[in-house]
């Protein structure tokens, strides 16, 4: 039951803490774009893109000290490899002009056509990505 639960309530933070940020700021919780955006042309406007950026950081080390035990994976590939997969991940996003949470959670939420014909094609190439993977 915990393997349902867990995603479960991850997934309702994901929601609902996006809802607060659109409802009480008026802007959407697309990561790579907030992050884009303050390395590349940061203003002192951006207060709130930091302090989202900081939450995120402390949301992660917090639940690494509350739950250690859902953080005992092993990794199975070199550093090498997750550096390439995460300079992948980053040109396609740029690419597609935004990630998975501005266009699976926001964009989808707002029926944006591009933002389902992106997390189409997000799922389409993770599940292509799995099965190959499988296969090797």
């Amino acid at each position: 039951m915990e393997n349902v639960i867990n995603p479960l309530l991850g997934g309702i933070i994901i929601g609902v803490a996006s809802s607060i940020l659109f409802i009480g700021v008026g802007k959407i919780s697309g990561i790579s774009s907030i992050l884009a955006h303050l390395l590349n042309k940061p203003t002192s406007i951006d207060v709130w893109k930091y302090l989202f950026i900081i939450g995120l950081l402390s949301g992660g080390f917090l639940s690494i000290y509350l739950y250690p035990e859902a953080n005992t994976f092993v990794l199975e590939n070199s550093v090498l490899e997750i550096i390439v997969a995460g300079l992948f991940v980053g040109f396609g996003t740029r690419l597609g002009s935004g990630c998975t949470s501005g266009h699976g959670v926001c964009g989808i939420s707002r029926l944006s056509k591009r933002s389902i014909t992106a997390t189409a094609i997000f799922m389409l190439f993770g599940i292509i990505t799995v099965a190959v993977k499988g296969v090797f």
